[in-house]
């Protein structure tokens, strides 16, 4: 594996224009090869990427790299009608050829192409791999699916060819199928490739990991199942450590102690014996003189230690995280096995949810998965032919693919209390410690607040609201979060006691939450019930 830095970053600080600081003094490198860039929500690891990609100037510090950068945003700003040329980011080379062979020989065609006079077919060999082709490059975005744009931008990238490719959170909304195509993409990258990623599928496809953690950038060599058992044996070890110099420092301390008592003792035994006039006063004197040097320097050693032993616990403490866990303790909506709670129909069957049941929905992008649980939790005409559902409870929660239900201008207390009015402030306080919303970030204005703060808020807000929900439908509720996050909402879910409805991708994360059923919808709107995620 090669080990050659292709982007180096010194003394990197980025502060936004209300002066808030997005990155201070960072330093590191990443290598050639493929890269997976993790890090907490409001770590800055798009902000890094915009910085290396030079849409953003850094405030101060450097990055060096050893080429043009491309790029691809967690969000792909689209016009229905940007052509799939554009999209791919060769609308101007094809253009410029087109002049060319229709008489137009002005230089700036020519400097336009460059090397590329082979686009086109370049373009057409790439485009094979997802489905299209070159006779596709007129064609509007607005006639393909959201992931198919994704595949078509991410092919654009490889087109170009640069040293060095940035991809931020490539496979949010992306369906099974159109993952596994982007891994293979990955698995024969040309050039340097930088990944920000939550989805732990396509981090193993990486030959490092980097982590943004407190300001600092570290590199370790292996996808991220290896970088987490690396870490999880080095803070077992810092862990241990730390007691350790813990119990040095409880050591030094009572032998400093000791030591302060035999002084102690020897000093009242000295004057005894001048008092009682055992030895002459100018001996005594001496003695005196003498002890005092002496008890000086054991103390002086004796005080030297004890600020090592400190000055280990607190290099040993520092070594240690401390990752939060959330805890809470959530009211039972008390849901009899039997209760029905929902039914979802297509032309061929019923579904009930029922009872304390967990259920995914799964199926490929445009199948209708949002649209189904829209139609569930609002009501309306479904669309002939399509699946649609019917809601038996009042009591549900849901948590769409938008955030857009808070209350901008409202604390995330005041968010709480308003779904929750007959609860005690302090009880509300509490949970929301649990869910790691102290203090400041309970009273701030939700609009000041990191996408994985406001995840939480709307989180405390399905699970903290009387009467509790019986039915929490959650639509893509790993989009856009860490994988810190993804662990912090599995966590939280596992104390909840009612049924569940979830849309989602990340079969990972449906293990994890214990998923029951596991029903598939079709791109011809039928569903169908499979025996497991892996099948």
């Amino acid at each position: 594996m090669s080990t050659k830095s292709a982007i180096t970053l010194r003394d990197l600080t980025f502060e936004w224009p209300d002066g808030s600081v997005a990155l201070s003094g960072v330093n590191g490198t990443f290598t050639t090869g493929r890269t997976g860039l993790i890090g907490r929500n409001g770590a800055g690891k798009s902000t890094l990427l915009r910085l290396i990609a030079g849409i953003l100037t850094p405030t101060a510090g450097h990055i060096d790299t050893i080429g043009e950068v491309g790029y691809l945003p967690q969000t792909l700003t689209l016009h229905q009608e940007t052509t799939v040329a554009r999209l791919l980011g060769i609308d101007g080379i094809l253009a410029a050829m087109r002049a060319i062979e229709s008489g137009d020989v002005d230089e700036r065609h020519f400097d336009t192409i460059g090397d590329d006079w082979d686009i086109e077919a370049r373009a057409d060999e790439a485009l094979h791999q997802i489905g299209f082709t070159a006779a596709d490059l007129d064609r509007r975005i607005a006639e393909v699916s959201g992931g198919e744009a994704m595949l078509i931008a991410i092919t654009g990238l490889r087109i170009r060819r640069t040293p060095i490719t940035l991809l931020d959170e490539p496979t949010n909304n992306l369906d099974r199928p159109t993952r596994a195509k982007l891994a293979e993409f990955v698995d024969e990258w040309p050039g340097t490739l930088v990944v920000v990623s939550h989805d732990l599928e396509l981090l193993e496809h990486m030959e490092n990991t980097a982590e943004l953690y407190a300001g600092n950038l570290d590199t370790f060599g292996g996808p991220y199942s290896a970088w987490k058992e690396h870490l999880e044996q080095e803070q077992a070890a810092a862990v241990q450590a730390a007691r350790s110099a813990q119990q040095a420092l409880k050591v030094e301390k009572r032998q400093r102690v000791e030591a302060e008592t035999k002084l102690a003792r020897r000093e009242r035994t000295a004057r005894k014996t001048q008092k009682d006039g055992g030895i002459p006063k100018i001996l005594a004197g001496n003695r005196a003189s003498k002890a005092q040097a002496s008890a000086g320097s054991l103390r002086s050693t004796l005080d030297d230690k004890v600020q090592a032993a400190q000055a280990a616990v607190n290099a040993a403490d520092a070594r240690v995280r401390e990752d939060e866990h959330i805890n809470l303790t959530l009211p039972d909506p008390d849901v009899p096995r039997g209760r029905r709670l929902a039914e979802l129909h297509d032309e061929d069957r019923t579904v009930v949810i029922q009872g304390p049941e967990r259920v995914a929905l799964v199926g490929p992008n445009g199948s209708g998965k949002s649209t189904l649980v829209e139609q569930l939790v609002h009501g309306g005409t479904p669309a002939p032919g399509r699946a649609h559902g019917r809601l038996l409870t009042d009591l549900i929660g849901y948590l769409p693919q938008r955030l857009d239900g808070l209350d901008e201008d409202a604390s995330a207390m005041a968010n709480v209390q308003s779904v929750a009015p007959g609860t005690p402030a302090g009880t509300i306080r509490n949970q929301l410690a649990r869910l790691l919303l102290r203090g400041d970030s309970a009273d701030r204005p939700v609009s000041t607040l990191s996408g994985g703060e406001r995840f939480r808020v709307s989180l405390a807000r399905l699970l903290l609201a009387e009467p509790p929900a019986q039915l929490l439908i959650l639509d893509e509720p790993t989009n856009n979060l860490d994988i810190a996050s993804v662990e912090q909402l599995a966590e939280a879910l596992d104390a909840y006691r009612g049924a569940l409805l979830v849309v989602s991708h990340d079969f990972t994360f449906l293990e994890r939450i214990g998923i029951d059923t596991v029903l598939e919808l079709g791109t011809d709107g039928r569903m169908r019930q499979r025996p497991g995620l892996n099948v």
